[in-house]
Formats: structure tokens, sequence, C-alpha cells
């Protein structure tokens, strides 16, 4: 069998979310990216308490839909996997440039980016090959890209955050312990490390707080 994998390129049509309304009393816009399995309009209930008079919230949604479970119920959706992902991962940059396009999000305004689980992945490399400067980066839970060096977020006037349950099923000590060495790496040790008595979930209450 004599088979070729070929490319093309189209246009497509991708759904996102926001919370709350761009207004002249806006004070900071947040750009979220969501973990694996969520959809983006359920996403957002985890910013609902953020002040809804200061506070815009985008959501953008993971390209690729699944079912999840045996009940083909619950529709999930996900960012990138080990197949093409450096052709898949500059469609998710793509995907961004229309989001922030479309927003037209005031240059004055305060961006916060933050990233929960596989969400980190997405928004650190968007942050790193578009130069997207931010007030502060909140990596919620998640894994670094192995890519990534110092020299790509060199540009970077933020403040980052850790975030992690010390319950995390999918994060065991170990694991916590090189994504930390990782972060302090590519941040020069500027990054503040906020551990949390919980499972892997995104902790709302801590959003807050940073925020």
């Amino acid at each position: 069998m004599d088979s070729t994998e070929k490319e093309i390129s189209y246009t497509t049509t991708k759904p996102y979310s926001t919370l709350n309304v761009l207004t002249e009393n806006t004070k900071t816009i947040w750009f979220v990216c969501h973990g694996m399995g969520h959809l983006s309009r359920y996403f957002l209930r985890y910013f609902k308490n953020l002040d809804p008079n200061e506070n815009y919230v985008v959501a953008p949604q993971a390209p690729s839909l699944y079912y999840q479970g045996v009940t083909f119920k619950h529709v999930g959706a996900s960012w990138l996997t080990r197949e093409n992902t450096t052709k898949e991962t500059e469609n998710v940059m793509q995907y961004f440039d229309s989001v922030f396009k479309a927003e037209n999000i005031p240059g004055h305004l305060k961006l916060n980016v933050l990233g929960y689980s596989q969400g980190v992945s997405v928004a650190m490399r968007y942050i790193a090959k578009r130069k997207l400067q931010c007030s502060r980066l909140i990596l919620h839970s998640g894994g670094i890209p192995k890519e990534l060096t110092t020299s790509d977020f060199e540009f970077l006037n933020a403040k980052v955050s850790l975030v992690y349950g010390t319950k995390d099923e999918y994060l065991n000590a170990d694991r916590m312990d090189y994504e930390t060495e990782r972060a302090n790496e590519l941040f020069k040790g500027k990054v503040s490390i906020i551990p949390f008595d919980g499972v892997h979930k995104v902790n709302s209450e801590i959003i807050c707080d940073l925020a």
C-alpha cells in the first residue's frame, strides 16, 4: 500500500465565550485557557466571583471536540495531542490571534492570562510566540512545554504565579518539583508558588485573591 499524507488550508468557524461586559469601568481583561474536557462556556463559572464591573473574561475553546465516557452524553474539548503538535499549535495560535482581533481589547487595560491544566501549554506558547505582554500570568495545575526557554520570556514584565493542589492526582511531588524548577528557570526565580490543599480542580478562591 502506497499512502501519502497531505495538507490543505481552509477557513473554519470556532466559538469562544466571554463573561461580563467590556465597558469604560472595566479595569482588567482575563484571557483564560481551559483544561482538557472543558468547554469554554462552562469554564467561565470559575470566574463568576470576580467583580463583574471591573473584570471582563475571554475564554477561547479548544478546537477538537470529543464525547466523554461510555455514555456519549457529555462533550469535551482538547487543545493538543502528540499528533502533529507543531502544526496544530500554530493553528491554535492563529485562532487566538482572531479572538484578540475580534475583541479589540483597549491597550490601557490590565491583561491577565491564565492557563489551567492542558491550557497552561497553549497559554505559555502564545505569550512566547506572539510576545504578548500581560500584567499577570497564572499557571494553574499544568505542565510547562519542554521547548520553551528563558529567552522566550525575557520581554515579559508580568507577575507569574504557579498554582497547584497538593493532592492533585495528575501532579505528584516529583512532577511539581520539576515544574517549579522549570518555572523558576524560565522566569529567573521571580515566580510566586501557590500550593493549596486540594485535587486537580480550578481554585476560584485563589483566582480572586490574585485578581
